[in-house]
């Protein structure tokens, strides 16, 4: 698998491998550091067979890949932040005509800074995605109004002891997305930001359900 740089965003795409999965496409955004390749493994666990879709984020830190710029640690450039959440709704549509994958099934998984864009991504474009995997999310930015995210299914997983995001960022984002009709699943990691394997375990599960999976399905 070698790194693809056109349609905006160095990425990586797998084919799905399994019939059974092939309706789904997860689409992977690392944390502060990451690249392209670094959810791969998370997502092949999470959903086997499925297609994967790893994205690079186009900002530096320090040398260290973002998906939007900040002021300090917490504080998000929500001018950015906006504007580079609409350059990946566009990727997103472009990827979905150029690998003909089903983007109305599309899920994405993100971890830290790749959970807070997909978070801003459900706010400004909730048709986007049928359903989101966020560990470690902060709230984004607080809209004007929720859009409508009816039937979107959402599972959130925050760390007690974390020491970036504590405990109240992840469930006013929970309460926002509600408000907007999501559904919202919490899982608490009783760590701090690291991703832990119960957080995975219970993705896992989450992502087997009865009603996300029939959600996934339609």
């Amino acid at each position: 698998m070698l790194p693809i740089d056109d349609l905006g965003y160095t990425h990586t795409f797998v084919p799905a491998r399994d019939p059974a999965a092939a309706r789904v496409t997860l689409l992977l955004l690392h944390g502060t550091g990451g690249d392209e390749n670094d959810l791969l493994p998370l997502g092949a666990e999470l959903r086997p067979g499925a297609a994967r879709l790893g994205v690079r984020g186009d900002v530096l830190e320090n040398g260290m890949p973002r998906f939007f710029r900040r002021f300090a640690e917490g504080i998000f450039d929500v001018d950015d932040l906006k504007m580079r959440t609409e350059k990946l709704a566009r990727f997103i549509t472009a990827a979905a005509e150029q690998y003909r994958f089903r983007d109305k099934r599309l899920v994405a998984v993100g971890y830290s800074n790749g959970a807070n864009i997909a978070a801003s991504l459900l706010l400004l474009h909730p048709d986007v995605l049928s359903a989101a995997v966020l560990f470690r999310p902060m709230v984004p930015f607080t809209p004007d109004i929720v859009r409508n995210l009816a039937r979107v299914p959402v599972f959130l997983a925050a760390g007690s002891r974390d020491p970036i995001a504590g405990q109240d960022q992840p469930l006013q984002l929970a309460a926002m997305l509600e408000s907007g009709g999501a559904d919202v699943t919490v899982f608490w990691h009783r760590g701090g930001h690291e991703l832990g394997r119960d957080d995975v375990a219970a993705a896992k599960a989450w992502l087997a359900e009865g009603a996300v999976r029939k959600k996934l399905a339609a």
